[in-house]
This record gives C-alpha cells, sequence and structure tokens, in this order.
C-alpha cells in the first residue's frame, strides 16, 4: 500500500498546499469505514511459495493509493488515514486461516507515523488486542518519506523489531535515494521500486538493479523486487540475490476473498 507523503519524487508530482484544506468528505470515508482494502502477493523467489501480501488502501474517489494519500496529506488528514487503514489491515491479517494462516502482512507507515513517540506502542497495542503476532508484520518505510526525527525513528524502529516486526525501506530508486536511511535506520528488507524494475530493458537499468542488490546484499538485507510484469524481470533478478518478489506476474491487488482463492 503506498503512502506517500513528505518530499516528492518526481518532478510532475502534485506539491501539497502549505495550509491543510479541511477535506469533509474524506473524513466522512475514513470515519464511515470507506476505506477498502486489496493485498498485493509477494513471493518467495526460490521456492515460488507466497510468503506476504501488501496492504493497499482504496477509495473509489481517487486512482490510486498515492493520490489518496496525497489528498489526505493535504487536508492534514494523513496519520488518521494511516491508522485506519493499518487497523483494519492487521484485524484481517489476524481472522485468516486455512492456506492464509500465518501469512506476513505488509503495512507502510507516513512520516507523521514515525514522528509520533507513541506509534510504536500503538502498533504492538493493535497487534496485541486483534491478535495477530507482531512477527507476520512487516513496517514498509517509504523512501521519499521526510523522517523528521532520524534518532526517534531509529528508536521505535529498533523497539517494534525486538517485538519480531520487520522493518522494510519501500520503494528504493524511485527519485531521490535518502541513502542514510540505509545506515541510520534498522531496517531488514529493501525493495527496490518499479520504476527501476521497468527500466532494465536497457543496459543501465540493469547496471542499477544489480547494484542496489549487491549493495543490499553487502548491507545483510533482504530485497524484494517490485512491479515485475514479465519472466525476463524475475528471472534477473532471482539471478542477482533478490529474495522475494511482487508484481503483475504474480498477481494484482485483489481482495481478500479473491487472496484466499489465489493462495489455495
Amino acid at each position: 500500500m503506498s503512502m506517500i507523503v513528505g518530499e516528492q519524487r518526481q518532478s510532475d508530482r502534485p506539491v501539497a498546499p502549505p495550509f491543510p484544506r479541511r477535506d469533509i468528505r474524506l473524513e466522512q470515508a475514513i470515519a464511515g469505514s470507506e476505506i477498502a482494502l486489496a493485498f498485493q502477493p509477494q513471493i518467495d523467489i526460490g521456492s515460488g511459495r507466497l510468503v506476504a501480501v501488501e496492504a493497499l488502501a482504496r477509495w473509489p474517489l481517487e486512482a490510486s493509493a498515492e493520490r489518496l494519500f496525497f489528498r489526505a496529506d493535504a487536508a492534514g488528514l494523513g496519520e488518521r488515514l494511516s491508522r485506519h487503514a493499518q487497523r483494519a489491515a492487521i484485524a484481517t491479517a489476524a481472522r485468516w486461516s486455512g492456506p492464509l494462516a500465518g501469512l506476513g502482512i505488509a503495512l507502510n507507515c507516513v512520516a507523521a507515523d514515525l514522528a509520533r513517540p507513541s506509534y510504536a506502542g500503538w502498533l504492538i497495542g493493535e497487534c496485541n488486542r486483534l491478535g495477530l503476532d507482531p512477527a507476520r508484520v512487516t513496517l514498509e518505510i517509504t523512501e521519499s518519506s521526510r523522517v523528521s526525527e532520524p534518532a526517534l525513528a531509529a528508536a521505535a524502529l529498533g523497539w517494534l523489531r525486538q517485538w519480531g516486526v520487520r522493518i522494510a525501506l519501500d520503494d528504493f530508486g524511485s527519485g531521490f535515494a535518502n541513502l542514510a536511511y540505509l545506515t541510520s535506520l534498522p531496517l531488514d528488507v529493501l525493495k527496490i521500486d518499479r520504476t527501476l524494475i521497468a527500466g532494465m530493458g536497457e543496459d543501465k537499468g540493469r547496471v542499477v538493479v544489480r547494484s542496489a542488490v549487491a549493495m543490499a546484499r553487502d548491507l545483510g538485507l533482504a530485497v524484494c523486487a517490485e512491479g515485475i510484469e514479465t519472466e525476463r524481470q524475475l528471472a534477473l533478478v532471482a539471478e542477482w540475490g533478490c529474495t522475494t518478489a511482487q508484481g503483475y506476474l504474480i498477481a494484482p491487488p485483489m481482495d481478500a476473498e479473491a487472496l484466499a482463492a489465489f493462495a489455495a
């Protein structure tokens, strides 16, 4: 679920107004639980086994989770929407049984989450209240999010890791690569952005992705390739050492019912 706030990643990315504008319709959608979730499978490349899903926020009035969270951020609702979506994903994963039992769930957090000293405790509290083992959770930090207090964020993420939560740097290579996050934040996973994967049709694109994977592996990180759409892309990232993959070649985002059928 690409919950994106903070500095823009591309030159054509719309810029949020300096002061929030109230968005009554979105407030109503959050309060009325109109925000749905879709789940995109992540597979272990070596075995092809389904190991986790990424939870993605969906609302009919916005075309994507990215647009939805941009709108929420502009209205000062980014953190509220983030908590709502994370809580819903935790509750859904806690109810899974059969082929979905024990499946990992990836949640995206926004910069405003990490700026709150209470966030880490809230997340573990929700897992305990709703009956989800925190070890099934991967918290994804969007690379372009501006972490205002890296030391405090690192402490909170380190505390979450003690509970078994895995920490991923999401969308790596999507724009302004903050390499400092690779050393300042306690990470377990690096997710290669789909824009880099899409560029692998060119020699330079393949060099960039191969180098990013090698750097991550040298840092002791697992690597997930996002946006895999062709067998060739999957074969290359497997050869270079990516551990997991997601994308339309594997499966599109789907609702919980379709996910259960896919897993079966």
